[in-house]
Parts: structure tokens; C-alpha cells; sequence
């Protein structure tokens, strides 16, 4: 490939550009993001990086379009067919509340009502059919299906991971009786156990498939109008796709730009010379933590997104409401809160001087002196508005500006470093061996705080770090997922087995690789009766006993202990990639360029704030080692 690779973040407040040369040169551009159009910002990004559209091979984008729906409840009108008897099941959930001591507290609601689910007349149970599909079980669901008028019909039918037929036979069946709806089937999505997590999934898939249709094919047009190349997108797994696969793929995009993120921090963190690390993106509206062990980011099955299970492979991220713009205000009890409402990009924090007059945590940081640079991306700050802004909230409280100001970074920061805790502790990795990877517009001016928080002695502040996740999204390799159910006792799996599920994986994920591609591939495994599994890799060919040996290896690691209990294999997966444009990323300053505490350093596009008791050192890769003094 021969061309700019170009990567597009559009976040809450700014739309990031990257682009990489074919000598491996990066340059970057930062708009902000147009909120009613997403494809506007897009389009401004790639003006001001005034290319010629000929010289771009590659446009990489990373959308929030599929999180915002799930967020705003603005998708199709899905209706369910489920079997009869099981169609309460996005109702039902795991029984679990939503807060474990606050009684009033509520789930979101389904993305499909009650009164919007179809009872199939059938049955398959985990060994054989009970109850077949027939003719007059089909007409009647077409029925009642079309009675609803749905844009699109989700089906998701019981155990289905084993046996699809009744899937697939209801899915003709509407089709024959003119049902004109896009048809979704979970065996398609999600061919893996737990009926609750594979029928969320496939309403996801529904209720976002045609909203991200439409959004892609519309930017496709407007880039492709003035010469730009086909556009592709990048999913929750950590690789890009075609957008026109994509758009039959839209619940694994939920995690979009924060999986471009983690991808670039891996990235810059392996060019420094760590394997193992914590990520921390800050941007206007939210933060997004994530880990990477052994140099990629940790992938996962599972997650919910705007309360909603995706159970699709994803890179671990995990978000919380303590972006630049999130705002301060005092409770009914008087307590001083930060977020979860965030002032975006409009009308954005009071120094943005766009019409905001809420305090929020950037302008608390200009009270606080750590952000002294005049303009971030195209925003002229105004710092008498950040100071009136914190003032209004200080009187509230009945303290001075600087203290309601600290306390304001304080909280963001206990929010944030309790998300780096979930990433990483409750997955048995020791936040102390790691280093933080900060960035985004605020990663580097709470890195160190953050640090101190958990015990981390090392902070990489990265080249780009205002634009990382773009910069992830311009070298992502394109990546194929395949998921297939395996539901066997670890022991029993033999050398055939293995090579005919991984072959059953390659398939699904499209078949033959080609030149540079590269197939990873895992197993899920648990001990009979536990409710969790870990992913371990496999190599067709291989005996069960060796799965098995290797799934005691890593639980033994990660949990600390083994059982005397038998291994069962749940389901597998494969990941295909191919190759990564891998930029030249070389410090224009001195490798003498050493920077004690306390301090603020302008960098291109960000601010780094170096605490009292750390030192940055300048790496000749671009960037800031920052390490605690001993």
C-alpha cells in the first residue's frame, strides 16, 4: 500500500486526525466535533489537513455514532422472536440489581418492550429438538410480527448455539410471508451459550444496524464525492474493517474510538520498552482505562455499554465521567459531585467562551495554574471565565475558588483511578508492575496523580498524546473476529477436534488470509461449575490435556490458585489481522531534556503536568518518561 494512512477519532468535544506518510512521518490535526452531524467534523478534519485526497490509501475512522444510540435510545424499532416461554429474558436479566444498596435505583430499560416480543410455538433444548418449528408456528409469528411493523427482526431462539435450524427456518419463513424488516439471527451474531448476553447482543445488532448503515453509506458518499478512498472503521476488537462490512457488524463498533486508544498506547508503549501497561485516555467527556499485557491490549468477550450487553470481543476499556468538560455541581445534600453531565463541546467549559458558564473540570485546572497554554486545538481559552466559573461554584459551597477547584481534580481523579483499579485488579494484574500510558487532551495533567493513586512509579506520557487514539486508528491492521460454541470437557477435545473447530473459525471469519496476515486464536475455559472462563490460545492440532494444562497455568496466574476439577471448553474464537503501518516516531528534542517537579510543559496538543517528587525525562521516541523520584 502506497499512500497516507489516515486516522479520524471523533470524541465528545474534538475530531482527531492522524495522518502517516509512506516514510512513516506523522502529522496531526484537531477540530471540533460537530454534534449533529459527525460526518461534518470528518470532513472539516481532513480540509485542514489539506492532502490531496489521491494521496490518501487509507481512511481509518473511529465512531461514537453506535454509543451515542445506545446512550440517546435513538435506534430501530426491533421486534424479538424468542421461544415461548423464554421472552422475558431482557426483563428478567441475571436478577441482579442495579445497585447492590441503593433500592431505587433501576436498569435501563430494554432496547425491545415486552409488547414488542414474539413467542415462538418451538424448542431445542442443549442435546435434541423437543418441540419442532412447523408451518403454522412460522405464519403465526409472521403474524404478529408484522402486526408490530418493525424495522428490523431480531431472533433469538433457545440454544440456538448448538442446533440454528429453527433460526434459520423462522428467518426464511418471514421472509416468504413478505415481512419487510432486515432479519437478524443469533446464531449469526453470537453462536455461544448464556440466552440472556446472546439475545441483548442480537437486539444491539438490530437496534443499531440500520442508524449505522446510515451513517456510514452517507459519509462513504460525501468522502468518496470529493476523491477520497473507501472509508473503513474501526471495531471494539482492536482491528479495522471496510465500512460495508461494518455496517452488518454495527454492535461491534460500540467501543470504536476507545479501542483505537488502547491500540496506540500499546503501540508507543512497546517502542519504549514496556510489555505490560495502564492506559488512561482523558478527553472532553469521558475517561477510558485500559490495560495491555504482554504488548497488545487485552481483548474480552462481554461488557455492557450504556447498560446494554454486548457480548462481542472488545478491547478492555473501561469508561467513566471525568472528561475535561464534566461539570461540578453541588447535590441536594451539599456535597460537591463531578459529571456524569459533561458541558462537550457545546457549549463546552466556561473557558472554551462559547456560552458555557458551568464549571468543569478543565477550567478547574486553569484556576489551579496546570493549564496555562492560551488555546487547546482551535479553542482560545478564556481564563477569566474559568475563574468566574469556579467562583460561582466555591460560593455555593462556601469555600475559595482554589479549594473548590481541587477538590473538583480530586474527585475526577478517584473516579478515574477507580477504573484503573476494575481493568486491572479485578483481573489479578498488580497495577504496580505496570506503567500508565496517559493521553488525550487531560491524560497527562492528571498522570501523576493518578500514579500516586495506585501505587504506579512510572507514567509514559507518549508522542501525540493529545491525538493517540487517532494515531491507533491510522496504523490498526484490519481485523476479521469468528466466534464459534465448543461446549466439551477439556480432556476429551483430540488433535482432530481442534483442527476442525479451528477450521470451522477461519471460515467464519472469511477464509483464506492473505500475504502478512496472521490468525490469533483462543479457547474460553472454566472449571466445571464456575460462572467466569479465561481465554487461553490454541494451536490446531493440539490435545485437550495440553488446553488443559495451559488453563491451569494462567488461572493460577491470574487468580492466584488451581482445582482438583475438571476443565471445560466453552466456546472459541479466532482474530485474523493483517498488516500495521508502523510510523517513524523520533523526538525532535534532547535526550538531555529533563524536567523536575513541579512543573508545566506545553506540548503540541496537550499539557503534561509534572508533580512535585517525579522527573520527565524526554525518550527519543517523542514523548516523556515520567518517574517518581526515589
Amino acid at each position: 500500500m502506497t499512500g497516507r494512512s489516515v486516522g479520524i477519532d471523533v470524541g465528545g468535544t474534538f475530531t482527531d486526525l492522524v495522518s502517516v506518510s509512506d516514510d512513516g512521518q506523522v502529522e496531526a490535526r484537531k477540530r471540533l466535533t460537530t454534534a449533529g452531524d459527525q460526518s461534518d467534523g470528518v470532513l472539516d478534519a481532513l480540509d485542514a489537513l489539506g492532502a490531496a485526497p489521491a494521496s490518501i490509501a487509507r481512511l481509518v475512522h473511529g465512531t461514537t455514532v453506535a454509543t451515542n444510540m445506545l446512550l440517546e435510545r435513538t435506534g430501530a424499532r426491533v421486534v424479538l422472536c424468542a421461544t415461548a416461554g423464554a421472552t422475558d429474558l431482557l426483563e428478567l436479566r441475571r436478577q441482579e440489581r442495579a445497585s447492590l444498596y441503593d433500592l431505587t435505583r433501576e436498569h435501563p430499560a430494554p432496547l425491545v418492550p415486552a409488547t414488542w416480543t414474539v413467542a415462538v410455538e418451538e424448542r431445542i433444548t442443549p442435546y435434541a429438538i423437543e418441540k419442532p418449528l412447523t408451518a403454522r408456528a412460522i405464519a403465526a409469528a409472521a403474524t404478529a410480527v408484522r402486526a408490530a411493523a418493525p424495522e428490523v427482526v431480531a431472533i433469538s431462539l433457545l440454544h440456538s448455539y448448538r442446533d440454528d435450524s429453527h433460526e434459520r427456518a423462522l428467518a426464511e419463513g418471514l421472509r416468504a410471508a413478505g415481512i419487510d424488516a432486515d432479519v437478524v439471527c443469533s446464531a449469526d451474531v453470537l453462536p455461544e451459550i448464556r440466552e440472556y448476553e446472546r439475545t441483548a447482543t442480537t437486539v444491539a445488532e438490530a437496534y443499531l444496524r440500520p442508524g449505522v448503515s446510515r451513517y456510514l453509506v452517507r459519509l462513504g458518499e460525501r468522502l468518496k464525492a470529493q476523491g477520497y478512498p473507501a472509508l473503513s472503521v474501526m471495531t471494539s476488537s482492536g482491528g479495522m474493517r471496510a465500512a460495508k462490512d461494518a455496517e452488518r457488524s454495527a454492535a461491534a463498533l460500540a467501543l470504536s474510538g476507545p479501542a483505537g486508544g488502547v491500540a496506540g498506547a500499546a503501540y508507543v508503549a512497546r517502542l519504549a520498552g514496556f510489555s505490560d501497561a495502564l492506559t488512561i485516555d482523558i478527553g472532553g467527556t469521558s475517561a477510558d482505562a485500559g490495560l495491555v499485557l504482554d504488548g497488545e491490549p487485552l481483548t474480552e468477550s462481554g461488557g455492557a455499554i450504556a447498560g446494554v450487553p454486548i457480548a462481542l470481543p472488545r478491547v478492555l476499556v473501561e469508561t467513566v465521567s471525568a472528561g475535561g468538560g464534566s461539570i461540578g455541581w453541588v447535590d441536594d445534600g451539599g456535597a460537591l459531585r463531578v459529571g456524569p453531565r459533561s458541558a462537550g463541546a457545546t457549549p463546552g467549559p466556561a473557558a472554551f467562551g462559547r456560552g458555557g458558564i458551568e464549571a468543569t473540570v478543565t477550567d478547574a485546572q486553569i484556576v489551579l495554574g496546570a493549564l496555562t497554554a492560551r488555546t487547546i486545538g482551535v479553542v482560545a481559552l478564556d481564563a477569566a471565565a474559568a475563574h468566574a466559573a469556579v467562583g460561582r461554584l466555591a460560593d455555593r459551597l462556601g469555600v475559595s475558588a482554589e479549594r473548590a477547584a481541587r477538590a473538583m481534580i480530586s474527585a475526577a481523579d478517584a473516579a478515574m483511578a477507580r477504573a484503573l483499579r476494575r481493568v486491572s485488579v479485578e483481573r489479578g494484574v498488580d497495577p504496580r508492575r505496570c506503567v500508565l500510558v496517559a493521553f488525550g487532551g487531560g491524560g497527562p495533567l492528571h498522570a501523576c496523580a493518578l500514579a500516586e493513586l495506585l501505587g504506579v512509579r512510572s507514567v509514559l506520557v507518549p508522542p501525540f498524546a493529545g491525538v493517540l487514539s487517532a494515531l491507533g486508528l491510522a496504523i490498526a491492521p484490519e481485523r476479521r473476529d469468528a466466534l464459534a460454541s465448543v461446549m466439551r470437557r477439556a480432556q476429551a477435545l483430540t488433535a482432530t477436534d481442534t483442527r476442525e473447530i479451528d477450521a470451522l473459525l477461519i471460515a467464519r471469519a472469511g477464509g483464506g488470509r492473505g500475504a502478512g496476515s496472521v490468525a490469533q486464536r483462543w479457547m474460553r475455559a472454566r472449571y466445571v461449575g464456575q460462572g467466569h472462563e479465561l481465554e487461553i490460545p490454541f494451536a490446531p492440532g493440539e490435545e485437550g490435556e495440553m488446553l488443559a494444562s495451559r488453563f491451569r497455568a494462567e488461572h493460577e496466574k491470574r487468580m492466584g490458585f488451581v482445582l482438583e476439577q475438571e476443565i471445560e471448553v466453552i466456546g472459541a474464537r479466532v482474530a485474523i489481522t493483517g498488516d500495521a503501518r508502523e510510523p517513524s516516531l523520533v523526538s525532535t528534542r534532547r535526550s538531555d531534556d529533563v524536567v523536575r517537579g513541579h512543573a508545566v510543559v506545553a506540548l503540541p496538543d496537550a499539557t503534561m503536568l509534572v508533580a512535585q517528587g517525579w522527573t520527565a525525562r524526554a525518550l527519543p521516541i517523542g514523548g516523556y518518561l515520567v518517574e517518581r523520584d526515589a
